[in-house]
């Protein structure tokens, strides 16, 4: 079934529907320490240079759950928390310190009160990092 009422604002909910995109401030060092602390995750190759560069990096880099914190972000700017049914994501490619992330969702059904919306977070230079999808109550 398509033509349900979206979530907040009382428009006609279809396949298709873009969400309002998430344009983040470029990925600074001090946040990626500052997410490293909030999280747990200490893992050095996101906050160690020497660590990421014996790796075979030539930096550090943001660590995949931030991206994904992003996306719950622009899934909770659109709906109230308690809507999302479910959210999963796929980590694509690394999102290098200095990158600038746009989340972007995109409605892709709508069936039995819940919309599918598919998820993606994509640096300036087209390279999309996370690709994922949530279904979210809107009945």
């Amino acid at each position: 079934m398509t033509g349900k009422t979206a979530p907040m604002d009382g428009r006609v909910l279809d396949a298709g529907t873009e969400l309002p995109p998430l344009a983040v401030a470029p990925i600074a060092r001090s946040t990626l320490a500052l997410f490293a602390g909030a999280s747990g995750d200490t893992n050095p190759i996101h906050i160690d240079l020497d660590v990421a560069r014996s790796a075979g990096f030539d930096d550090v880099f943001a660590h995949g759950m931030l991206s994904m914190a992003y996306l719950g972000r622009l899934l909770t700017g659109w709906v109230p928390q308690e809507r999302i049914l479910s959210f999963g994501v796929r980590f694509a490619a690394i999102t290098p310190v200095h990158a600038q992330p746009t989340c972007t969702g995109v409605v892709s059904a709508v069936e039995d009160g819940v919309a599918r919306v598919d998820l993606k977070v994509a640096l300036a230079d087209g390279t999309v990092t996370l690709i994922g999808h949530a279904d979210i109550r809107i009945g």
